[in-house]
């Protein structure tokens, strides 16, 4: 009996898809941010708990931000990506917004499984 070996393989569609939505992800939350500072908003962390709906909905993208930030790790180290591209993408996701990271991380996965092995350096 032969085991099949699953193939990895990236798509040029993705890479443009996930890159579309990561300056989706960037454009979008920071015009959000600014308008906050923008109209005198002092109390930033405070507004995503300040009632149920946006705890809920903090509470979500923390968790996600984590679970990504764990994926990034181990499937970056995987592709042999560079540890401070990873570092980078990780620190980022706290700082700008998983939103923008981890669609960019997906595109540079895809990119590099259109490279073959080795491809994430």
């Amino acid at each position: 009996m032969t085991t099949l070996t699953p193939r990895r393989t990236g798509s040029p569609v993705l890479v443009a898809v996930y890159a579309a939505l990561s300056v989706i992800g960037l454009v979008g939350t920071w015009y959000f941010n600014l308008s906050f500072f923008a109209t005198g908003g002092t109390d930033y962390l405070g507004g995503w708990f300040a009632n149920p709906a946006s705890s809920s909905a903090a509470v979500d993208i923390i968790v996600m931000a984590i679970a990504a930030c764990i994926v990034m790790v181990v499937e970056g180290r995987r592709l042999g990506f560079r540890p401070i591209v990873v570092a980078l993408l990780v620190v980022l996701s706290f700082v700008l917004a998983v939103a923008f990271t981890f669609p960019l991380f997906l595109a540079l996965r895809e990119r590099a499984l259109l490279r073959g092995p080795g491809g994430g350096r």
